[in-house]
């Protein structure tokens, strides 16, 4: 089987959020079940990777002209660059000031249309497409073959003016949105199958009020419209063989983990006095909550707790947390991303916080598990698929779940952790945690029978 999969994010190429590491995720092990797939990216240049094959492209004037660039990359393998006027910058989507590029519509309209050029070309048996920068090729495929539409997250639509529609290909007229143009609705339609990125997330979008606008799009699709829970990189996210951490550790030997939180104690300047040590890493955005969490630095003493972020995006955010880590000993706050330090958060965290207001997937969860670190999280999206509330299911929870996404949910289950693990009975619930196999290979299997399916339809 061939698959087309096209994607405006690969790790490690071009990563902004999690698209990045599901893409490269699912394709390594989409390959390893050998699966024949062709990786179309935007060539956003700065890579230095040899071009071995250069593949022009018969697309329309507008969006042209443009070519692939056959590359291999030592980690993700074989690559098709997409050249088109305006796809290479600095950054995928943001200028040097943080604000959107300003013909961000126009250079993912000119991938899309590259995008369904080579699915016309190479005539794959599947073409996956993944979020609004490449769902207008679904404009121009026609006929189409069997087509994947994944949400990663609908906030995101790239909802732009009417001209569009005289450009956009044959099947355009399903693109208009309310006098504009929408590459989410038009894709959505005419997908064979739409994959939310957890199953509980796609019951979400089509309540009302959980799919940003595009619910009734999705309610129509009916069976279309299903959820495949994400994995991660478990060879990354491996507490054994970590070469960030300062020790190593498992299921089996967890001392290690006790080194781990004195070095992060020790480099955050956090007082080893034997509280719990919750830890967050995440992008400060408001779909995160990371808001929601600030009553609680006051009460850090009271819940016998030390609380430790690491971020970087709302700079008013930032600048409060800065401040606050200023004023309250128990309190650290990094603002920015660090590698090294993300890994030491989640080996030595007792606690992970995940406040969501939203979660389509999250993976960060998944990767505390990895190290034994408890979640704390909302109720919402992917958290629901992943994390059970230990207090409901003593025997098989992984975590705390907040009653609802506010302040004092949020407060109430901090508490609970609190009251739960405040004497450091850790150890049966970090094996529990760390035993779960959040690799990729169960997600691809799923992914696998989907375009079989569809393929012999």
């Amino acid at each position: 089987m061939r698959v087309t999969f096209a994607t405006a994010e690969l790790s490690p190429l071009a990563a902004v959020g999690g698209l990045a590491a599901a893409a490269a995720g699912l394709i390594d092990a989409l390959r390893r079940a050998e699966i024949t797939v062709d990786v179309l990216l935007p060539d956003y240049g700065g890579h230095n990777l040899a071009v071995l094959d250069r593949i022009e492209l018969d697309v329309p004037t507008w969006a042209g002209p443009a070519h692939v660039n056959l590359v291999e990359h030592p980690t993700a393998g074989a690559l098709h660059l997409v050249d088109a006027p305006g796809l290479a910058r600095s950054h995928p989507y943001l200028q040097p000031d943080g604000n959107g590029w300003l013909d961000n519509t126009d250079r993912f309209m000119r991938f899309s249309a590259a995008v369904a050029e080579w699915a016309r070309v190479s005539q794959p048996d599947i073409v996956h497409l993944n979020d609004w920068h490449t769902a207008t090729a679904l404009a121009a495929l026609d006929p189409a073959p069997p087509t994947v539409l994944s949400l990663h997250n609908l906030a995101h639509q790239g909802t732009t003016t009417a001209d569009w529609l005289g450009r956009l290909g044959p099947r355009s007229r399903h693109f208009e949105w309310w006098g504009g143009v929408n590459p989410l609705s038009g894709a959505i339609a005419l997908a064979d199958a739409i994959v939310a990125v957890s199953p509980h997330h796609a019951t979400e979008i089509v309540a009302d009020g959980g799919g940003f606008g595009l619910e009734e799009p999705l309610r129509l699709r009916g069976s279309a419209v299903s959820g495949i829970l994400n994995g991660i990189d478990t060879t990354t996210w491996n507490p054994a063989t970590d070469p960030h951490l300062p020790a190593a550790f498992s299921s089996g030997d967890l001392s290690g983990k006790e080194t781990c939180r004195d070095a992060l104690r020790t480099r955050l300047g956090l007082v080893n006095d034997f509280s719990l040590l919750a830890v967050v890493v995440t992008r400060l955005t408001d779909q995160k909550g990371i808001d929601l969490l600030l009553p609680s630095i006051d009460l850090l003493e009271e819940l016998g707790m030390q609380l430790a972020i690491l971020g970087s995006g709302d700079r008013m955010l930032s600048q409060r947390l800065a401040a606050l880590a200023a004023t309250h000993e128990r309190f650290a706050f990094v603002d920015g991303y660090d590698e090294q330090l993300a890994h030491l958060m989640f080996a030595g965290g007792d606690l992970f916080l995940m406040p969501s207001r939203f979660e389509p997937c999250g993976l960060t969860q998944m990767q505390a598990m990895r190290y034994g670190t408890i979640p704390v999280v909302t109720g919402v999206g992917g958290l629901v698929d992943t994390v059970t509330d230990l207090d409901s299911h003593p025997r098989t929870g992984r975590g705390i779940v907040a009653l609802a996404v506010t302040e004092t949910a949020l407060v109430s289950a901090l508490h609970r952790a609190s009251r739960r693990f405040g004497q450091r009975k850790l150890a049966t619930i970090r094996k529990r945690l760390m035993a779960i196999d959040w690799s990729w290979d169960a997600p691809a299997q799923d992914y696998i029978a989907l375009y079989e399916r569809l393929s012999n339809n």
